[in-house]
């Protein structure tokens, strides 16, 4: 059916869901770079945080996972590094080249801050039925592996 189609609203809803997560999640985002540290870049939280998720990795394999270029993967980490959130070890498989990782430091701030993020859900979900809470984040996740899928 066209846009116009009945089967269409719910796609329409979606799309207008999603949009307005999507602006709540980049002010949160800065939100939650402040709190690990006032000068961390929004963008930069990202990064720090898929170092925890994901362990050392190489700058270039991190700017694939993000989606951006070297030059801009290299600016965000050097500020990362700048501010004592990360560092860099020598790669065991390959001597010339470097893995990024968190520091204690790195770990500590976003943990607190997972922390109270998560408090800050619980708090606005409080009156939600917990299986509809686990429904949404299988729906979500379905969502988001449909959505790394090539076209």
């Amino acid at each position: 059916m066209g846009v116009d189609g009945e089967a269409d609203a719910e796609f329409l809803a979606l799309e207008r869901e999603l949009s307005l997560l999507l602006r709540r999640a980049r002010a949160g985002q800065g939100e939650l770079a402040r709190a690990v540290h006032p000068q961390l870049e929004p963008a930069a939280y990202g990064l720090l945080v898929r170092l925890i998720e994901g362990g050392p990795q190489r700058a270039t394999d991190l700017a694939a996972y993000m989606g951006v270029g070297k030059a801009t993967i290299s600016r965000q980490l050097g500020g990362l590094e700048e501010l004592g959130l990360i560092d860099r070890a020598v790669d065991p498989a390959d001597r010339r080249a470097s893995l990024l990782r968190v520091t204690p430091l790195g770990s500590e701030r976003v943990a607190a801050v997972a922390t109270a993020r998560r408090a800050a859900y619980v708090r606005r979900l409080a009156d939600w039925d917990r299986r509809d809470v686990g429904e949404l984040a299988r729906l979500l996740g379905r969502l988001n592996g449909v959505l790394t899928e090539p076209n």
